[in-house]
C-alpha cells in the first residue's frame, strides 16, 4: 500500500512537472514568434517593394506595393560588395521606416546637390551597414532611370539631436542612417551616419 501511494504521489509529481515545462516551451515559442515577426515582416515587404519598384520603373511613375500603402518605392539602393539591395521609400514617416529604408526630408534628392539622407533600422533593413567599409561603393537607381554611384567617405557615431545634414554646397553626397550600437536591444540616442561622396560613372 505505501508503495502504491508513493508511485501515485511521484506520477502527480512528474505530470505537474510535465506542465510546467510544456508551459515555459510555449511561452519560450510564443517569444520567439514575436521576436521573427518584425525581420519576417521586414523581409516580405521588401519582395513587394522590389516589385512595385520595377513596375515605378517602367512605368517612371509611382506604384503602390499593396493597395492601402502611403509609401511608395523612389530608388533601389545597392552595395555590391556586400551583395545587399534595399528599396528606398519615399516617406520620412516612422511607419514607413517599418517596411524599408526612407528617404528623409530636409535632405536633397538623389541626383541634386546636397547630401540625401537614407535612415532605416539597425536590425533590419540597414543590418549590413555595420560591414560596409571605407571606399566601399553604394549604387542608387531611382524609379525615374538616374543611376548614382557613391564612394564611403567615413562614418561617425552622434547622437540624434546632434545630426545635422550637412551644407549643400559641395556636390551630391549620401548619408545612410541608423541606430547604434548595432546589437543593442533597446532604442537609443546614438546614431550611426555613413558618409559617401558620388564618384564619376
Amino acid at each position: 500500500m505505501i508503495g502504491l501511494a508513493r508511485v501515485k504521489e511521484a506520477a502527480r509529481g512528474r505530470g505537474l512537472l510535465v506542465l510546467l515545462l510544456a508551459g515555459l516551451c510555449l511561452a519560450g515559442a510564443a517569444e520567439t514568434g514575436r521576436g521573427l515577426y518584425v525581420p519576417a515582416k521586414a523581409m516580405a515587404a521588401q519582395v513587394l517593394l522590389e516589385r512595385a519598384f520595377e513596375r515605378s520603373l517602367a512605368n517612371h511613375t509611382p506604384q503602390r506595393p499593396w493597395a492601402w500603402a502611403d509609401m511608395t518605392p523612389l530608388a533601389r539602393l545597392s552595395v555590391p560588395r556586400l551583395g545587399a539591395a534595399r528599396v528606398v521609400l519615399d516617406s520620412g514617416s516612422g511607419q514607413a521606416m517599418a517596411f524599408g529604408p526612407t528617404l528623409l526630408p530636409g535632405g536633397a534628392a538623389f541626383g541634386k546637390e546636397g547630401t540625401a539622407v537614407v535612415a532605416a533600422h539597425r536590425d533590419t533593413h540597414f543590418r549590413f551597414l555595420r560591414d560596409v567599409h571605407k571606399g566601399d561603393l553604394i549604387t542608387v537607381q531611382t524609379r525615374e532611370g538616374l543611376e548614382r554611384r557613391y564612394r564611403v567617405t567615413g562614418a561617425d557615431v552622434v547622437r540624434w539631436d546632434r545630426y545635422a545634414v550637412p551644407d549643400a554646397g559641395a556636390g551630391e553626397r549620401l548619408d545612410l542612417v541608423t541606430c547604434y550600437p548595432f546589437d543593442a536591444v533597446r532604442h537609443g540616442p546614438w546614431r550611426y551616419v555613413l558618409h559617401a561622396e558620388r564618384i564619376s560613372s
